[in-house]
């Protein structure tokens, strides 16, 4: 018997242990969860402005790689009009050549509109008035001297177009062979500056990367303890539900037990005619309940 009752006390020590337990896993559980819910929100933040980057990055990609296929075109049309200024190079160098003599062989300030006037003058006058025969050949021969001045003087001017033209063909192919190569540069900047800033989001999500690694171990710690706590929870719950069973069984069985020699001594005190107090008469109701 004693034995019996020295195991109920050190059972319900248990039981006081546990239930004080209770409360300091349950604060360490709360605890555990809520540093364990920070620590997921800020790795989940990181993975979401790692993925927004990737999607920045493959944007600027698409832009880069769409500018460096201007450039590649652009190039080829450069490489032309510079082929083109190389050509128009030469045939100026010609030209230039050609207006030198002509500038050292003709006289500049000779006028073929004036010289056509003298000729229609003078073929006017032989054909109008009566002059002597001698003058009429000093005439002619004269008429025919101009009109040989002026068969050079419109070659003159046909070379001196053909010069002015191509001069304006090579100035011109010089001027768009340059905004062209302008153009290459505007757009392999336009490239470069996509290329760097595509570098720049690469770095920025290397170190949200390596920032993530310890919050994922950190996570990791916080969840392995949450759930470690949490079953020791659950035992120390499922510990004192036993318990308390168990107690409130011995409890009943005590009661019995009381109650069984109340009614013994309640029936003696009635068989021996002994009075009854307040506490007798209770049981002895009971007894007839």
């Amino acid at each position: 018997m004693e034995e019996n009752h020295g195991e109920l006390a050190e059972l319900r020590r248990e039981f006081y242990e546990k239930k004080k337990e209770l409360p300091k896993l349950r604060s360490q559980l709360n605890s555990l969860n809520s540093q364990k819910e920070t620590v997921f929100r800020e790795l989940r933040s990181s993975r979401d402005k790692i993925k927004s980057l990737l999607n920045k990055v493959n944007s600027l990609k698409k832009e880069r790689n769409e500018f460096t296929k201007q450039v590649k075109i652009l190039k080829k049309e450069r490489d032309k009009l510079n082929l083109s200024v190389k050509e128009k190079s030469t045939a100026k160098k010609e030209v230039d050549k050609k207006k030198k003599e002509l500038l050292d062989k003709f006289n500049l300030n000779e006028n073929p509109a004036q010289i056509r006037i003298m000729i229609g003058k003078l073929e006017e006058k032989i054909e109008t008035e009566v002059i002597p025969f001698s003058e009429e050949k000093k005439l002619q021969k004269k008429i025919k001297e101009l009109k040989s001045q002026l068969k050079k003087l419109e070659e003159k001017e046909e070379a001196w177009k053909t010069i002015n033209t191509t001069a304006a063909n090579f100035s011109e192919a010089r001027k768009k062979a340059e905004e062209s190569h302008k153009k290459v540069q505007e757009m392999a900047k336009k490239s470069q500056e996509k290329h760097e800033e595509i570098n720049r989001l690469y770095e920025e999500i290397k170190k949200l990367k390596e920032n993530e690694q310890p919050l994922a171990e950190k996570h990791l710690h916080y969840k392995v303890q949450y759930e470690q706590i949490r079953k020791s929870l659950e035992d120390v719950l499922s510990r004192v539900s036993e318990l308390s069973k168990l107690f409130n069984e011995d409890s009943k069985e005590i009661f019995k037990k009381k109650f069984q020699e109340k009614t013994d001594e309640v029936k003696e005190k009635i068989k021996k005619k002994k009075k009854l107090n307040t506490e007798d008469i209770l049981a002895f109701q009971a007894l007839d309940e």
